[in-house]
């Protein structure tokens, strides 16, 4: 099972996702664990603030070490097994497949800290986090958001999870490191726009040659970057060479 430890000011977030689809599934399953900590909860005075006015003035409010430490000191004692502590943010590492390959298959408990308002005092990503991590280069309102794609992501690759294992094999950013091939299903033909011949004639070889094919024409299209670091046979280099030619 892997055990996931979400740190937030807002633990109702996850509420309905944690109780639909497939995050929902893995927990019934036994693969995934989400334990929610509200960081309140470990905030002293009658109020609980978690908060406070940056030091050097500016707007916004920042959150406060005291509450986080000991949010994720109390996880630490709590656990069986050691902690990775991820702290979500604008300024982390960009999230990757590799990386969720990397947490799904952790022994480490993972432990997720959503960061909320102007940001979290510095002292939790130098002292506390073993690394910051972002979804994208953008800014969102909290790291909420963000630690549910964490949650779906690493779900998927959890054992017994999906319907089919292998599935996940093949999904964009997947093991070869390229985008996925289109996909069809019925009706063949909608509104004068028709699936590809190649796939209603049942010739499994040649199906697999033109999924191969496309897989590389739309990654040569929207994500070149990708074929530096992907896993290419020789017969995906000439497939490239030809789809350079067709666009040159």
């Amino acid at each position: 099972m892997k055990r996931c430890h979400v740190l937030t000011l807002f633990p109702g977030f996850f509420s309905s996702p944690l109780s639909e689809t497939l995050l929902k599934r893995a927990r019934e399953k036994g693969a995934l664990d989400v334990n929610l900590v509200d960081i309140r909860g470990f905030s002293e005075g009658r109020h609980k603030t978690a908060d406070d006015a940056p030091y050097g003035g500016g707007a916004g409010m920042v959150l406060k070490p005291e509450p986080i430490f000991r949010a994720v000191e109390a996880v630490r004692r709590s656990s069986q097994s050691p902690l990775r502590v991820v702290l979500l943010s604008p300024q982390g590492k960009l999230f990757s497949q590799e990386t969720v390959r990397e947490y799904a298959e952790s022994p480490k408990d993972l432990v997720l800290i959503c960061g909320r308002y102007e940001g979290v005092d510095e002292r939790v990503a130098a002292h506390l986090a073993d690394e910051e991590l972002s979804i994208g280069d953008y800014v969102l309102s909290g790291g909420e958001a963000p630690a549910l794609v964490v949650l779906e992501a690493v779900a998927r690759l959890l054992p017994g999870v999906l319907g089919a294992e292998e599935s996940a094999r093949f999904d964009s950013f997947s093991e070869e490191g390229i985008l996925d091939h289109p996909h069809y299903t019925r009706p063949p033909e909608f509104e004068g726009m028709k699936v590809p011949d190649v796939l209603l004639s049942g010739n499994h070889e040649e199906i697999r040659k033109w999924r191969r094919r496309e897989a590389l024409r739309k990654t040569l299209a929207a994500r070149s970057d990708l074929l530096a670091r992907a896993r290419l046979a020789e017969e995906d280099k000439r497939i490239l060479k030809d789809l350079e030619t067709e666009s040159s």
